[in-house]
């Protein structure tokens, strides 16, 4: 039977708009010149593993249970039982990728106990063990020095300025947790590495080694994949008050420090102005790989102390980020601190996506999906600069 005119119109026109969309996901950037970070990207050069000592899962015991090759480390998530499908997507890509070779335990974290359908969910995603812990109320409650009244006003000045977020307490609650309560809680208490992954993220990589490993046997203490800049007006009072600690505790800044990644005023001055001091610039911690054994310091646990007592995580909208990296940058040796390039990642709306023919999925060195603008977010070229890509 012949299909009438209008109906093969309306079909035409459908495959049309799927090409076009699966093209704009897919076509190569092309960004304005006004908002380039790199004249050439490093992700467009080709990407292989790490230099470094290296442990492949083949030859190796990884198979589920006790009584392997891994060691003290986990998956993290903290997560609701709401977002559960989100979470399904970001563990099913990393186990893809990654874990099904290696069995790492998840650990998931909620301030509410998790359903039985998310406890089934996500176990039947992986052959890893799978945990599942509610932060303790002490852990996650506002604190009783934060005078609630100067909250509400502090919310309303936020929202003024177009903070994303800024009236949600659960939001600054979270922040505070992952700055500096989350290794306190049992269930890591002889966890010594993790990797945070959080809903509906993205892994497009290959990834055949060992990664927790490979943190372990070249000295690594932090790793990241996406660096950016911060909004200002979310943290004016930081770097003072980081400033304050520093003018009491000189002896914990490391004489291999960052300090000119976290200070620098040449390439967004403005932001340096606004943030009375600080670049902003910050490893986006949706992703992160890291030793528990910094944030367990002396210097670390006196550093967040400080800031906790300032209250910044109620009256502003400190992240987990920029207390992450400040503290990094100050107190911890910067060689000790890995980009992970092979790693293909995403966290709307920005990528890491190496050139590698162990990649699918992103296109090769785009930083950003959308307006031309975020690109000037990216903050690597400042890192490489003072640091390096190591």
């Amino acid at each position: 039977m012949a299909i009438a005119r209008p109906v093969r119109a309306l079909g035409l026109a459908a495959i049309v708009m799927w090409c076009f969309f699966l093209w704009q996901i897919f076509r190569p950037s092309q960004i304005n010149n006004q908002y380039k970070s790199f004249e050439r990207d490093p992700m467009m050069d080709s990407t292989g593993e790490p230099e470094g000592i290296l442990r492949p899962a083949v030859g190796g015991n990884y198979a589920p249970g006790p009584g392997s090759d891994r060691i003290n480390a986990t998956l993290l998530a903290l997560v609701r039982n709401e977002e559960l499908q989100g979470m399904l997507q970001a563990m099913d890509d990393l186990e893809r990728t990654w874990n099904h070779k290696f069995n790492y335990p998840w650990t998931f974290f909620n301030d509410v106990p998790f359903s039985e359908e998310f406890k089934q969910k996500t176990q039947a995603v992986t052959k890893a063990e799978c945990r599942y812990e509610v932060i303790p109320e002490e852990h996650w409650a506002m604190p009783p020095w934060i005078n609630k009244d100067l909250y509400e006003e502090s919310v309303k000045i936020l929202k003024e300025q177009e903070i994303q977020y800024a009236d949600m307490i659960s939001y600054h609650q979270m922040c505070r947790w992952n700055s500096g309560m989350f290794y306190k809680h049992p269930a890591l208490a002889t966890t010594q590495y993790y990797w945070r992954v959080e809903p509906k993220v993205h892994f497009f990589c290959d990834v055949d080694y060992d990664v927790f490993r490979y943190m372990q046997d070249n000295n690594k203490t932090y790793g990241f994949t996406i660096n950016l800049y911060d909004a200002p007006a979310s943290i004016p009072t930081l770097w003072p008050e980081t400033q304050k600690f520093l003018a009491q505790h000189p002896e914990y800044v490391h004489k291999n420090n960052a300090m000119d990644w976290l200070t620098d005023k040449v390439r967004r001055p403005a932001h340096n102005a606004k943030a009375n001091g600080y670049s902003t610039c910050h490893f986006w911690t949706n992703f992160e790989i890291a030793d528990l054994s910094f944030w367990r310091s002396k210097a670390y646990e006196d550093y967040f102390n400080h800031l906790d007592r300032a209250g910044g995580f109620f009256y502003e909208r400190w992240g987990d980020a920029p207390v992450h990296s400040i503290a990094l940058g100050l107190f911890a040796d910067s060689s000790s601190i890995h980009w992970f390039r092979d790693i293909g990642y995403q966290h709307i709306p920005f990528f890491n996506c190496p050139n590698s023919p162990k990649c699918h999925g992103c296109v090769k060195g785009r930083f950003a999906e959308g307006a031309d603008w975020l690109n000037q977010e990216d903050c690597r070229p400042n890192w490489f600069k003072y640091v390096g890509m190591g």
